[in-house]
């Protein structure tokens, strides 16, 4: 992805990097950072590993599970959600870049509900190696007050120019899009 490709929104890349900046890692930190990842041992015993965002609220997460449930029934693949990382993680951002590097792939289930991964949205779009791996199962809504915002819509925007974004509506849809990811 070239600049000239690169459309993100200045404000959610620099809410990234504001965060990302916020705090230096201590040495204690380091040593819990480590202990985490050495539970992705999965991630390194097969060929494919997904990294599921979104939003964790009562029914989104049923939703997110189900996308993970059905990564995981593929031939060496793992999938997990970043709350499947244990550990105290005073940056969430710095949790998100380590992970978000050892993974294949890096899929996003976009929903209008608050707690929506919008700051991952922008490290995703932000960083050529992210944007490279990354797919978007976006949630279509007919009424209209569960619109996305402008932002959003840019990163949308972006993943259907490279053919990695998903639409789906219900439940049955998102397991059929889920299907179509590589």
């Amino acid at each position: 992805m070239t600049d000239e490709e690169s459309t993100v929104p200045d404000e959610i890349l620099t809410s990234a990097k504001a965060q990302l900046d916020e705090e230096e890692i201590s040495l204690a930190d380091n040593e819990e950072i480590l202990h985490a990842l050495s539970e992705l041992t999965p991630v390194y015993e097969n060929d494919r590993s997904y990294f599921v965002l979104g939003n964790y609220d009562r029914e989104p997460i049923r939703r997110l599970n189900l996308v993970v449930d059905r990564l995981n029934r593929r031939t060496d693949a793992y999938a997990f959600r970043m709350v499947d990382i244990r550990g105290e993680w005073d940056n969430s951002i710095q949790k998100f870049c380590l992970i978000a590097n050892i993974v294949t792939s890096l899929v996003g289930v976009a929903e209008t509900e608050p707690s929506d991964f919008l700051v991952e949205q922008g490290l995703l779009v932000g960083t050529v190696e992210y944007f490279a791996k990354s797919h978007v199962l976006k949630r279509d809504y007919e009424d209209e007050d569960q619109l996305f915002g402008w932002m959003q819509d840019g990163v949308f925007e972006l993943f259907d120019q490279k053919g990695r974004l998903y639409r789906w509506q219900t439940e049955e849809e998102l397991v059929d899009a889920t299907g179509e990811l590589p």
